[in-house]
C-alpha cells in the first residue's frame, strides 16, 4: 500500500516521486542544454531551441555564405580586370607608335623605300594588337565579350584578308551582391571598334499581328511594351471582370474576351485581330465596351481601350516586333524574296539566296552560310534588318541581284537613300561653294554641271541632274536617264541623245566630286557610263585604320597616309576612352569589396548576437543546475524515506 507523505503536503508519495522525477528530468535536460551551448558556442542546437530566431539566422548564414563567394568574384573580376588595363596599355603604345610612323612619313623626308620599310613595322604591329586581343585570363577572353573565344580560343583571327572578330560587344557580367552584375571582361568593340560597320535599314518591315503574337514581343499602342492584368467588359448594362493577367499571345486576348461577351450575351459582339492590332464590333442596339480598372493600363497598352454601338471600331497599332521565329508572311510591306541580295566583302562576291525562306532565322541563316565574316540581325528596334561586318579592313557593298531584295529591305549600300556623306568610307564628297561640280557633255554636244553642294541623298543629287538637264532642255528620263544597275552596286547614266559626240561625265572645275562619286567616265562608243561602287562601308575600328596606313605607306600614298593617320589618332582615343572604362570599374570592386567586407562583419556580429552562446551567463547557469540537482536529490532521497513513524513524529 502506498505510503501517505507529510500532514503538511497531503500528497501521495506516488505524486511526490513523480514530481521529483519530473523536476530531474527537467534540470538534467536543462545541463545537457547549457553543456551543449558551452561545448559548440551555440545558444541552439536545432531550430526548435529558438524558433523566434530561426529565420533570422539562417537568412543571416545565407548571406554569409552567398557573400563569400562573391568575394570570390569580385576577387576574380578584379584580377581580370587589371589584365585587360594591362593589354590596353599595350595596345596604346603599339598605337601611338604607329600614330608617330605615319607623320614621319609626311613630307619631303621620307621617299618610297623608306615607307616600304615602315609598312613592314605597322604589319608587325598588327600582329602584335591581335596577339594582344587574344589574350585570356584564367581561359577567359578578355575581349571575347560574352561570346567567349572561339577556335583556338581565339576572337581575332585573320579572314579573306581582313581581320574577323568573332566575339560579341557586351561584356561577360558576374553576380557581386549588387543591383547590377558586374563586368569581368572587355569586348572587341569597345575596346578596338571591331564590328561598328553596319548595314543600317530604314525600312520598318512593319509586322503585321496574329494569334500566335506573344506579349512579349509587343511594343504596345504606348510604346512601352504590355502590362498583364484585367479589364472591365461592359455589354449593354452587364459587367464582367476578364482576367487577362495570365494570357501569353494576341490570341488568348480575343479567347478570353470573346467568352466573356458570349458568356453575357452569346450575340453581341466580338474582338477580332487586325493587321495592326484589335477591332471591336457590336451588333445592332448593343453597346459593347472595354476598358481597364482603376489605374490599370492593360486594356490601353493593347489599344483596345473601346467602346462601340452597332458597329465596328479599330484600336491602336500594339506594335509587334521582330523576332527570329517571325513569318516573313506576316510582314506588312512587300518584299521580293525570290531574288536575294548581293553581298561584297573585300574580294569576294556571293548572293543570298532568300527564295526558300520562311521565317527571319531563314535569313539569318541564308547570309551566315555564305561564310563572309557578316551578320544579319533584327535591328535594336526590333522593327527592320542590319547587316553587321565582323571583318576589319574589307570593304563591305550589299547589291541587287536582279530584283529588289536590297532595297525592299533597305540594305541596298548604294540607292537613292544612300546618304552622300557616306561615300568613300565615310569621307564623303568634296563640293566646291558657288560653282559646279560635275559636269556632263552629251552626244549632240548639250553641256550642264550640276552643283552638288547643300544636297544630302543621291535621291537628291539625282534630283538636282534631271533639273540641271531640264535646263538645257532636255527631258528628264526621256533624253537623259538615271538608274540603278539591276545586279550588283552602281547608278547607270543613259544618253539617248544623238550626234556625233561622245557621252563624257567629268569633275568640274576646281572639284573632284565626280570621281568621289565614282561616276566620272568616258561612254565611248557606247551611250551608257555606269558608276563605281564609291559607296562601301569599311569597319572603323583599329585593324582597319592600322591595315589603311600599312597600305597607304607600301603605296607611297602620301595623302592616304595622312587620312590613316588621323584614323590611328582617333584609334588611339577610342582604346584610352576604353581603359579608363575599365579603370573605373575596377575601382568599382576595390570599393564594392571594402563595402562587402565591412557588412560582412556587420553580418557576422548580428549573426554572433543571435546564436553565440554567452559563455559567463552559461556557465553560471550550469553551476547552479547542478547546485539545483544535488538539492532535488538530497531533497528528494529525504521524503522517499517517509514511514508511519516518520509521519506521526
Amino acid at each position: 500500500m502506498p505510503g501517505i507523505g507529510p500532514v503538511t503536503s497531503r500528497t501521495s508519495s506516488i505524486l511526490a516521486t513523480d514530481n521529483l522525477l519530473r523536476s530531474l528530468q527537467q534540470t538534467q535536460l536543462d545541463l545537457l542544454t547549457a553543456q551543449n551551448q558551452i561545448a559548440s558556442g551555440r545558444i541552439a542546437a536545432a531550430p526548435s531551441d529558438a524558433p523566434g530566431k530561426v529565420s533570422s539566422i539562417l537568412f543571416l548564414q545565407q548571406k554569409l555564405q552567398a557573400r563569400d563567394q562573391w568575394m570570390l568574384n569580385l576577387e576574380q573580376n578584379l584580377s581580370s580586370l587589371n589584365s585587360v588595363d594591362a593589354a590596353l596599355g599595350s595596345a596604346t603604345d603599339i598605337l601611338l607608335e604607329a600614330e608617330s610612323i605615319a607623320l614621319s612619313q609626311i613630307g619631303v623626308g621620307s621617299d618610297q623605300q623608306t615607307r616600304q620599310v615602315q609598312a613592314d613595322i605597322v604589319q608587325a604591329q598588327i600582329a602584335a594588337l591581335i596577339s594582344i586581343g587574344n589574350q585570356q585570363f584564367n581561359d577567359l577572353s578578355l575581349f571575347g565579350g560574352n561570346n567567349g573565344p572561339g577556335a583556338g580560343g581565339r576572337v581575332f583571327d585573320e579572314f579573306l584578308g581582313g581581320i574577323r572578330y568573332t566575339g560579341t560587344g557586351q561584356d561577360l557580367l558576374s553576380d557581386v551582391g549588387t543591383l547590377l552584375p558586374q563586368p569581368i571582361n572587355s569586348n572587341g568593340l569597345d575596346a578596338f571598334g571591331a564590328m561598328s560597320s553596319r548595314v543600317r535599314s530604314a525600312v520598318d518591315l512593319d509586322r503585321q499581328v496574329s494569334p500566335r503574337t506573344r506579349l512579349v514581343h509587343v511594343n504596345g499602342a504606348r510604346g512601352s511594351g504590355v502590362v498583364k492584368g484585367s479589364v472591365t467588359l461592359t455589354v449593354d448594362a452587364t459587367q464582367a471582370t476578364v482576367d487577362l493577367g495570365t494570357i501569353d499571345t494576341l490570341g488568348d486576348v480575343v479567347t478570353r474576351i470573346n467568352d466573356a461577351i458570349t458568356s453575357l450575351n452569346p450575340e453581341a459582339g466580338a474582338l477580332v485581330l487586325t493587321g495592326e492590332g484589335f477591332a471591336l464590333s457590336a451588333a445592332e442596339g448593343t453597346t459593347i465596351t472595354i476598358s481597364d480598372i482603376g489605374a490599370g493600363q492593360t486594356a490601353a497598352d493593347l489599344g483596345m481601350d473601346l467602346s462601340v454601338t452597332a458597329s465596328s471600331v479599330a484600336g491602336l497599332e500594339v506594335n509587334p516586333g521582330l523576332t527570329q521565329t517571325t513569318l516573313l508572311a506576316d510582314l506588312g510591306v512587300a518584299v521580293d524574296f525570290s531574288s536575294g541580295i548581293q553581298i561584297v566583302q573585300g574580294e569576294q562576291t556571293k548572293v543570298a539566296d532568300f527564295s526558300n525562306a520562311i521565317t527571319i532565322q531563314d535569313l539569318i541563316n541564308a547570309v551566315d552560310s555564305l561564310q563572309l565574316g557578316v551578320r544579319l540581325q533584327i535591328n535594336e528596334t526590333d522593327t527592320g534588318l542590319d547587316l553587321i561586318s565582323e571583318v576589319s579592313g574589307l570593304a563591305l557593298s550589299v547589291g541587287e541581284n536582279g530584283g529588289t531584295t536590297a532595297q525592299d529591305l533597305g540594305l541596298l549600300t548604294l540607292g537613292f537613300d544612300t546618304e552622300l556623306s557616306s561615300f568613300r568610307f565615310g569621307l564623303g564628297v568634296e563640293p566646291v561653294e558657288g560653282a559646279d561640280d560635275v559636269q556632263f557633255t552629251m552626244t549632240n554636244g548639250i553641256t550642264f554641271g550640276v552643283d552638288v553642294s547643300g544636297l544630302v541623298t543621291v535621291g537628291d543629287l539625282v534630283a538636282a541632274m534631271y533639273s540641271a538637264a531640264g535646263a538645257v532642255d532636255l527631258t528628264a528620263g526621256v533624253d537623259f536617264v538615271i538608274g540603278v544597275v539591276s545586279i550588283g552596286n552602281g547608278l547607270v547614266f543613259t544618253d539617248n541623245t544623238t550626234g556625233a559626240g561622245t557621252f563624257i561625265i567629268e569633275d568640274a572645275t576646281l572639284s573632284q566630286v565626280a570621281t568621289q562619286l565614282g561616276i566620272a567616265g568616258n561612254a565611248g562608243t557606247s551611250n551608257t557610263i555606269t558608276s563605281a561602287n564609291t559607296s562601301q562601308v569599311k569597319v572603323d575600328g583599329v585593324f582597319s585604320h592600322l591595315m589603311d596606313l600599312r597600305n597607304s605607306l607600301a603605296a607611297n600614298d602620301e595623302l592616304g597616309i595622312t587620312i590613316a593617320g588621323g584614323k590611328v589618332d582617333r584609334s588611339v582615343d577610342r582604346v584610352v576612352q576604353a581603359r579608363a572604362s575599365v579603370g573605373i570599374e575596377a575601382a568599382q570592386i576595390q570599393q564594392q569589396r571594402e563595402r562587402s567586407a565591412d557588412l560582412e562583419i556587420s553580418e557576422k556580429t548580428m549573426l554572433s548576437k543571435l546564436q553565440d552562446t554567452d559563455l559567463t551567463e552559461v556557465i553560471t547557469r550550469f553551476s547552479q543546475l547542478q547546485t539545483q540537482l544535488a538539492a532535488s536529490l538530497q531533497v528528494g532521497s529525504q521524503n522517499l524515506r517517509l514511514s508511519l513513524l516518520d509521519f506521526l513524529r
